[in-house]
């Protein structure tokens, strides 16, 4: 068996650990350890690259930003800015047909643009959200869907954790994909917003209305959501201006949400210790998987995988736009099985060379950039899309009397949204690249 043809079988085998459920690190490490050895015929050289896989990985300066994210995300559910999120995008919109919805979507937005986890949104917007939603009359699969939804905008509005990941895979610039993630992002929101008006119209008994709030206690209600606005400006602006790099912005961050959560009193001797457990062991599980995927893909690039898979397409002769369509496809596909990192950090490496070789009559690095926001959006439906639609999973642990199947079924509206947003940003790259300099 040719190297190639053992690169190749490393798909299926990997997938049926995948399907066996062994973690996707392991499985990534597995797969990739028992390739190499079968590739070099020796074990000594798979151990060999083990130590130096791990050295590479972890020495990585542009990793640092991971653990500052995520902790910037507990910080700020300490400090109370989800609540006032929330409250503030209820005052405006909660009277409205559908309103409390959308009001958790933008609540969602806000959060994640100082998150950087669907995870996290998803799970601090669901425990915000959720009571009001029931309270107003909001059906139990209407409203785990809205904040299931909602909550993948923590990894697109930037800062995200996901697509620094891509930067770092694709060696591209982390600010640019931030600055290129923030118009669809917006139109993220809208869309979902449109989507709920839209559902509400269909399945008029499925929301209830509730009374509209003062005009001086939207304004308090709006005012209260400063510190957000702050940490926002002092992150990205920061990052933007060329004040400090991402990584210092992504510190600057932590250090300023943690402020703010002791001054409201959320931050004790206590939440602090579970903040910094919490933090190292959601990065100990993303590195993890960094790691196993760097180990499996380094074996891939030994077999040429990712180097014929590019030839093949290119002497295939097949239109770019054709290429795409069905890359994103996959994605599509393999986010009804897989997590978002895991998609990521498997994927891109395959089929980034493929997309690089092809003329989209841009420059390479837009062509990257572009092409890692639309990824990023379909590996965001990834999380609402069944069977395992991690966002759905946690939203629906949060109101076990909702069926599963109801969510599934509302999720579809959002799901239409995402489909039609990126058909958009397909059809018109400069959405996404018009901020871009050069």
């Amino acid at each position: 068996m040719s190297n190639l043809e053992i690169g190749i079988w490393s798909f299926p085998v990997l997938l049926a650990l995948i399907f066996a459920r062994v973690p996707i690190g392991l499985a990534m490490f597995m797969t990739g350890f028992g390739g190499l050895w079968m590739v070099i015929g020796t074990p000594n050289m798979a151990l060999a690259r083990l130590k130096t896989e791990a050295y590479t990985t972890f020495s990585n300066y542009s990793l640092s930003i991971v653990p500052m994210f995520l902790l910037m995300g507990y910080f700020a559910t300490l400090g109370g800015m989800s609540q006032a999120l929330f409250k503030a995008a209820e005052g405006f919109l909660g009277h409205r047909r559908g309103g409390v919805a959308m009001a958790a979507v933008g609540a969602c937005a806000g959060f994640g643009a100082i998150c950087g986890s669907s995870l996290a949104t998803a799970a601090t917007m669901g425990r915000v959200a959720l009571p009001e939603l029931r309270r107003y009359g909001y059906s139990g699969g209407f409203s785990t869907a809205t904040l299931a939804a909602g909550g993948t905008l923590g990894i697109l509005i930037p800062p995200s954790v996901v697509l620094v990941i891509y930067a770092i895979l694709t060696e591209q610039n982390i600010a640019h994909l931030f600055l290129a993630a923030f118009i669809p992002g917006i139109l993220a929101a809208i869309g979902y917003m449109i989507a709920i008006s839209i559902y509400v119209r269909v399945h008029p008994d499925s929301a209830g209305v509730r009374p509209p709030v003062p005009w001086g206690e939207r304004l308090r209600g709006l005012l209260e959501v400063w510190p957000v606005l702050l940490v926002f400006l002092a992150v990205v602006g920061g990052i933007y201006g060329g004040i400090f790099t991402p990584t210092e912005g992504a510190a600057v961050g932590a250090l300023g949400t943690g402020v703010i959560a002791l001054a409201n009193g959320g931050l004790t001797f206590r939440t602090l210790i579970e903040s910094f457990t919490a933090t190292g062991k959601s990065t100990a599980m993303i590195f993890f998987i960094v790691l196993g995927a760097g180990f499996y893909n380094g074996f891939l690039a030994l077999t040429q995988v990712p180097q014929e898979m590019s030839r093949l397409v290119v002497e295939q002769g097949f239109s770019p736009w054709v290429v795409l369509i069905i890359i994103l496809t996959l994605y599509l596909v393999f986010g009804c099985v897989m997590d978002s990192l895991s998609m990521i950090l498997l994927t891109v490496p395959i089929f980034f060379p493929v997309i690089s070789a092809l003329d989209f009559g841009m420059s390479p690095t837009h062509a990257a950039i572009w092409f890692g926001i639309l990824v990023l959006i379909v590996v965001e439906v990834g999380l609402i899309t069944p069977p395992v639609g991690m966002n759905l999973f946690i939203i629906n642990s949060m109101d076990r009397g909702t069926p599963m199947v109801q969510t599934y079924r509302a999720v579809l509206y959002f799901v239409g949204s995402d489909i039609v947003r990126v058909a958009i940003l397909v059809a018109f790259p400069a959405i996404t690249l018009f901020l871009i300099p050069g």
